[in-house]
């Protein structure tokens, strides 16, 4: 029932008490209690979500670090091993190459080959290797012009022969092996085996053959003036670094790569 206003006439413009709305037409819906059955799966079914979510994205974050440092070692090359991880020589072990190919002052060498000898003495008793021997032979036929006459005296030796040169040589001068070595060098280590190597004389005074006298003679003041022209240097001059004794006779052949390469390899210039 309306009410009456102060003039006795009901207010039909007045809004009713919300109690008095039909239910269908009122703003507020009648909210209908849930369940704690209902409410509890709601929470986890939230919080199940969250869990799944944050363990995918940290899942993800973990699988992109590790393609990018497998990426980066791919692509970083690998750093040599530290000098605490790498082998370390021995005590009493050689220290360089050079010390290991080089005894008493001599370096070691190989035997030429035989097939690779020429004869440089008209009986085939001096060979050469065919290089050294073909340039030692126009040398010789250059010097012979000028009235010189070179002589071969020793070129191509076994490491049987020069086992002979030192060890009995050595024995019968009771000389010791360093002072031995400063004129003949041990089996293995004699540029003779080389076969570059040649020992030269003065056919007009044969007495200062393998004698330092021959650095006197016109033989040897023709070879210091012209051996270059032919690829020929004194192997021993005065005061040389191996410490071996001044031997003006003794000459080696360096006019190819094997040659040069075989006395010189691995020196610095000088």
């Amino acid at each position: 029932m309306n009410k009456a206003g102060s003039s006795g006439k009901p207010l039909h413009n007045s809004v009713p008490p919300i109690d008095d709305i039909p239910v269908a037409f009122r703003d507020t819906p009648e909210q209908k209690p849930q369940s704690r059955f209902s409410r509890g799966w709601l929470i986890a079914g939230l919080v199940g979500l969250g869990v799944t979510l944050v363990a995918g994205v940290g899942f993800a974050l973990v699988e992109t670090q590790s393609m990018a440092s497998r990426q980066t070692a791919e692509s970083t090359p690998s750093a040599p091993a530290s000098e605490s991880t790498q082998p370390q020589p021995t005590a009493g072990a050689t220290s360089s190459v050079e010390e290991q190919e080089s005894l008493l002052g001599h370096k070691r060498y190989a035997e030429a080959p035989a097939a690779e000898l020429k004869p440089v003495a008209p009986d085939g008793s001096i060979k050469m290797r065919k290089a050294a021997a073909e340039a030692f032979l126009a040398m010789q036929a250059a010097a012979q012009a000028e009235g010189i006459s070179l002589v071969p005296i020793s070129g191509f030796r076994t490491i049987d022969d020069q086992q002979h040169l030192f060890f009995e040589v050595k024995a019968e001068r009771a000389q010791v092996a360093t002072k031995r070595a400063e004129v003949s060098a041990p089996p293995g280590y004699s540029e003779h085996h080389t076969g570059y190597a040649l020992d030269i004389g003065d056919a007009a005074v044969p007495a200062t053959n393998v004698n330092p006298e021959f650095e006197n003679t016109e033989a040897f003041k023709w070879l210091s003036a012209n051996a270059p022209r032919y690829s020929f240097e004194l192997s021993f001059p005065k005061d040389n670094p191996q410490g071996v004794s001044y031997e003006p006779w003794h000459w080696r052949f360096v006019g190819d790569s094997d040659s040069l390469e075989t006395f010189y390899k691995g020196q610095g210039a000088k």
